[in-house]
C-alpha cells in the first residue's frame, strides 16, 4: 500500500493516539515500534499499550546497557501487561569483533565505534523490521541537527517501508509533561543529567547548556548517531 498525500496530512494533523490508531488500520498488524526506553519512546509505549493498539513493541539489548535500563524495562512491561520483545546482536559478531579490536576499541576511532553500533545496534533492528511496512520512532526535530529537517513520515528506501515520527513536532517540555500527567515510568538516570541515554560505556550525563545529545559518544566530535536513522544496507 502507497499512502496518499490525504493519509498523510491525516497523521499530521490528529493526535499522538488517533494517529497510531490510523496508521495501523492502514496496515494492519504490519507496524512496528522500536522503543530506546528513552522519554520519547516511553511516551509512545504508553499510548499504545494505554489504548491497546495492535502495533509490535520491541527494543534492542545491545549487551552493554545500564541496569537502570533493564530495571525500566521490567517496570514497563510489569505496568502494562504487554510484551516488549528484545532483540540481541549475533554472538558470532560480538565475539569476532571483541575478539579482532578488544573490548573496548570504540574509543580508539569513530570507525570501530560505528562498526559496534552495526553490529549491536542496526544488524537487530534489520532483524526485528523484517516483514513490516510502518517503522514507529520516537524522534522529535528539537534532539539534534541531523534530525530537525526529518518530516514525521517519510519513505525508507532501504528498508522498503515507512518510518514514521509522530513526536517529530513535539518539543522537550511537552514530554516531560505528558510523562507526569500519565504517570509514565521513566529511566531513573533522567533525574541525573541523563538526556539521551544509550550504552553505558558511551553515555554520560550533560551539563547545564549542552545539547541534549552531548553525552552520546562524548569523546567525539563527529555527528552524534549511531547508524538507526540513515540510510543502511542489510
Amino acid at each position: 500500500m502507497i499512502l496518499s498525500k490525504s493519509d498523510i496530512s491525516k497523521l499530521e494533523q490528529v493526535s499522538l493516539q488517533e494517529s497510531l490508531k490510523l496508521i495501523e488500520d492502514l496496515f494492519p498488524r504490519q507496524v512496528v515500534f522500536s522503543s530506546s526506553l528513552g522519554q520519547e519512546d516511553q511516551v509512545i509505549t504508553d499510548a499504545i499499550f494505554r489504548n491497546n493498539i495492535p502495533v509490535t513493541v520491541f527494543t534492542i539489548d545491545t549487551g552493554r546497557l545500564f541496569n537502570e535500563t533493564y530495571e525500566l524495562l521490567d517496570k514497563t512491561i510489569a505496568r502494562y501487561k504487554q510484551p516488549v520483545k528484545v532483540y540481541f546482536p549475533d554472538a558470532a559478531d560480538v565475539e569476532a569483533f571483541v575478539l579482532q579490536k578488544g573490548i573496548n576499541s570504540f574509543y580508539e576511532s569513530v570507525d570501530n565505534r560505528k562498526e559496534c553500533c552495526h553490529i549491536r545496534k542496526v544488524k537487530p533492528l534489520n532483524r526485528a523490521l523484517a516483514g513490516a511496512k510502518v517503522w514507529v520512532t520516537g524522534l522529535r526535530s528539537e534532539q539534534s541537527a541531523n534530525r530537525n529537517q526529518m518530516p514525521m513520515i517519510e519513505w525508507d528506501e532501504c528498508r522498503q517501508l515507512y518510518k514514521f515520527n509522530p513526536l517529530i513536532n513535539w518539543t522537550y517540555a511537552e514530554v516531560l509533561e505528558y510523562l507526569t500527567i500519565n504517570n509514565v515510568p521513566y529511566n531513573s538516570l533522567h533525574d541525573k543529567g541523563f538526556i539521551s541515554i544509550g550504552c553505558a560505556p558511551c553515555t554520560r550525563a550533560i551539563g547545564h547548556g549542552e545539547d541534549a545529545r552531548a553525552g552520546r559518544w562524548w569523546w567525539e566530535s563527529s555527528q552524534k548517531e549511531c547508524g538507526l536513522h540513515v540510510a543502511v544496507s542489510k
